[in-house]
């Protein structure tokens, strides 16, 4: 699933592809992928006008063009990709923007389970916000700890909810706790000052590593390196990792290394 690494590349791949350059034609190939907009209101919108520097909120992208803003969301397996206009289309391309003779960016996915949004303002812009936490690179340590202490719910939960924190997903916040040695079952509401600063000096390293390469790298000294091995071992102290479901999410945690918290 694209978490806030995936979606800071992709916010990438949009701005060398595609900033400053004319939207000459937009091609729907899938409607299934629009949410509050037809095709014909999309390509009367776009074509014609110019991507500006493009912006990332958590999961969400932001395509900027000086007026409508598009905004995109790559759901479970979303992606954006820069290909050139005469490139064979794949089965699960779904909308495609032709922004030179040369350039063309598609957005594809295979599940559909998200897709594109437009908004003719800020208003509109922040009204399909309205839910969104503080995004998670950027949230200062002070809001960082007030969302986390106002929520009765585990920790794991607190991270992965979007209205919380905008841009952890699963594989995040597994990393995350592991790093900071805190269970995935403790309260968050139950954590003192100490473990909430650990737990967002980790989140911040964690996130930075991460943004660098555009995903959540299974690096051998990440838990996320072998968190789906035959039989997964903490790649700190060696101890076999335990699986259990929070929140109907799949999650992996060290029995040794993570006993700290209330």
């Amino acid at each position: 699933m694209p978490e806030l690494p995936d979606v800071e590349g992709f916010r990438r791949v949009l701005e060398a592809c595609a900033k400053g350059r004319v939207i000459r034609r937009v091609d729907v190939r899938d409607r299934g992928v629009l949410h509050g907009v037809s095709t014909r209101m999309l390509r009367d919108a776009l074509e014609g006008r110019r991507f500006t520097a493009p912006e990332r909120h958590g999961k969400w992208l932001l395509a900027r063009t000086g007026g409508p803003t598009l905004l995109l969301h790559f759901g479970m397996t979303g992606q954006l990709v820069c290909s050139h206009p005469e490139d064979e289309v794949e089965a699960h391309d779904r909308v495609l923007f032709t922004v030179s003779r040369e350039r063309q960016l598609r957005y594809r996915d295979q599940r559909k389970l998200q897709g594109l949004w437009l908004a003719d303002d800020e208003s509109e812009v922040a009204r399909l916000l309205e839910r969104q936490g503080p995004d998670a690179l950027t949230v200062d340590r002070k809001e960082f700890e007030a969302a986390l202490s106002a929520r009765r719910g585990s920790v794991k939960t607190a991270l992965t909810d979007q209205s919380v924190l905008a841009g952890l997903g699963n594989l995040l916040a597994d990393e995350i706790l592991w790093r900071a040695r805190l269970r995935p079952s403790c309260r968050a509401s139950d954590l003192t000052e100490a473990d909430r600063r650990r737990l967002y000096t980790h989140m911040r390293r964690t996130l930075r590593s991460a943004v660098a390469v555009g995903r959540v790298p299974p690096r051998d000294s990440w838990l996320t390196g072998h968190r789906d091995d035959h039989n997964p071992a903490c790649p700190r102290c060696g101890t076999p990792l335990r699986r259990s479901r929070m929140a109907g999410r799949g999650t992996v945690w060290c029995p040794q290394c993570q006993q700290d918290g209330p």
